[in-house]
């Protein structure tokens, strides 16, 4: 089974900033090249599920309907492109929590291993930030970096952790996964 996990602000939708949250509907900007990303990957037959903390509910910022009325924003643009997501998981906790979910934790990415019955062996995870990279690690997966978000190349000598793969954004990484190369090699 072919699994890819993807956070969301900064690899699937525009990043809001540092310490900023995407509130709202209308603060939901995909970003280019994300849903024909996406698309192919199911096309590949890729289990395709998204991680993402967001606090901004536990800390009272915006509510759980908010959040929920984005996914179900996000999934149906998705779907009219061909994509499809397997599951959406989010960590709503606050980082004081001590909750096993919030990333770097790899709780999310456990569970899914667990509802869906595979090996995060077989699993990479594409995200933004060197935290999404450790979140990679400590499930045991492959990372890719995408420069779509918070991270940039130029800050590359200050991150404590590499990842296996630096990729332009999620297009290009979609591109990757599914090319013939990788096709039965893992990355």
């Amino acid at each position: 089974m072919r699994v890819v996990f993807l956070d969301r602000d900064g690899v699937i939708n525009k990043y809001p900033g540092d310490k900023a949250y995407v509130t709202s509907l209308r603060k939901f900007k995909f970003l280019p090249g994300a849903k024909k990303a996406i698309a192919q990957l199911s096309k590949a037959g890729f289990k395709i599920f998204v991680a993402s903390n967001q606090a901004g509910v536990g800390r009272g910022v915006y509510s759980q309907r908010t959040l929920d009325q984005i996914t179900a924003y996000m999934n149906e643009e998705v779907e009219k492109a061909g994509g499809h997501f397997d599951k959406v998981y989010y960590c709503t906790h606050r980082k004081d929590a001590g909750c096993s979910c919030r990333k770097p934790r790899p709780g999310m990415l456990k569970k899914a291993a667990r509802e869906f019955k595979f090996s995060l062996k077989d699993a990479c995870f594409v995200g933004d930030t060197i935290r999404d990279i450790h979140t990679a690690k400590n499930a045991g997966c492959k990372s890719i970096l995408v420069l779509s978000g918070k991270e940039k190349l130029r800050g590359k000598k200050n991150w404590d952790m590499q990842p296996d793969l630096i990729s332009r954004d999620l297009l290009v990484t979609a591109r990757l996964l599914t090319s013939y190369k990788l096709k039965n090699r893992p990355l």
